[in-house]
């Protein structure tokens, strides 16, 4: 077992610790919800008061996750949130690298929090804010590694299929179904661990790749017909949506996901990206690409504020979202023609 230095101080300070705090990134996702819950079922059942804070709600696709409706977000219930971190003797930071990830509010809490801090986490790049800090950037996902934790602390008996459909959906999600390159003999080694506690792996995807509303099939539709862009010469394919178009299809947090995976699906193209309008008058952007030779974490980090893995990064650009656009086809050329 790798990490087996950290995984034991890591257990001794659940073991030594009265008060617990789980945090993971703003704008969650499968892995950030499920990597949160499974740790956060594993310490209730080691008798651990704990709790899951949040930067902001989760989104509708994930309202059907065990225990999902636990968690407290800083976005609705700030002032508990404050208490919780204030009050803990220990803190984990779950799948995301810096406390700005958090949001710049939620990360200065975390940051002058007195608590011990652990770091469960794959992101390149990690900010050693820590005590204990278990980062493996070849690893699928944050679920594989918590998993890991779990195996490696002996708290295998502990695990339950409301733990397994936890595990199972962040490795599932930010595996892309199982076909990333990170995908490790590892991350099928795990999911033939958790199989047989008795969840339903077939809902899950279920619930993720084959449930809509008409108004995000109406709104995928429109992006793809009418704000779809390609660039046959970088073989770069990008989507735009405005804050109008957005209220127009009654647009619901969640609703983009796996818009910027279908422009990169496009025959031979080997970079997509997604520019959407966002209240405060700033431009999310998604990036995506194939292959070894197309990084795409180093431009999201020097031009539009962001990071992440090579192949899948985000970032924010403040102002229009048509000089955002600008900016990256600009600076496009410099990485992607070759």
């Amino acid at each position: 077992m790798p990490y087996m230095v950290q995984i034991n101080q890591i257990k001794q300070l659940v073991e030594s610790a009265s008060k617990i705090v789980i945090t993971s990134h703003k704008s969650p996702d499968g892995d950030s919800i499920g990597s949160s819950v499974a740790l956060y079922l594993t310490l209730k059942a080691l008798g651990k008061e704990v709790v899951i804070c949040h930067p902001d709600p989760f989104p509708n696709y994930l309202a059907w996750v065990p225990n999902v409706n636990d968690i407290v977000d800083f976005e609705t219930k700030e002032n508990e949130v404050r208490q919780h971190l204030n009050d803990a003797d220990l803190i984990f930071s779950l799948d995301y690298n810096e406390p700005s990830r958090l949001g710049e509010s939620m990360g200065e809490v975390l940051r002058s929090a007195t608590g011990k801090k652990v770091m469960i986490d794959h992101h390149l790049n990690p900010e050693n804010y820590v005590n204990v800090m278990l980062s493996d950037t070849t690893s699928c996902s944050t679920c594989q590694l918590v998993y890991d934790v779990i195996e490696g602390a002996n708290w295998i008996e502990h695990l339950s299929p409301e733990i397994g459909t936890a595990i199972y959906l962040g490795i599932m999600t930010d595996s892309g179904s199982f076909r990333f390159p990170s995908v490790q003999p590892r991350s099928h080694e795990i999911i033939s661990r958790i199989l047989p506690l008795g969840f339903n792996h077939a809902i899950i995807h279920e619930n993720i790749n084959d449930t809509n509303t008409l108004d995000r099939l109406r709104l995928k539709g429109y992006a793809c017909s009418d704000k779809l862009v390609v660039d046959e010469k970088m073989r770069i394919a990008y989507i735009w949506l405005t804050l109008d178009e957005l209220h127009s299809f009654n647009h619901q947090k969640g609703d983009t996901e796996g818009l910027v995976n279908t422009a990169l699906s496009i025959f031979g193209m080997r970079v997509a990206v997604l520019f959407v309008e966002a209240e405060g008058g700033f431009v999310k952007i998604s990036f995506r690409s194939k292959g070894k030779e197309n990084p795409v974490n180093e431009m999201a980090g020097k031009y539009f504020q962001g990071g992440g893995h090579a192949n899948a990064s985000g970032g924010r650009f403040d102002g229009k979202i048509e000089d955002a656009i600008q900016l990256f086809l600009k600076v496009a050329p410099d990485y992607f023609i070759n």
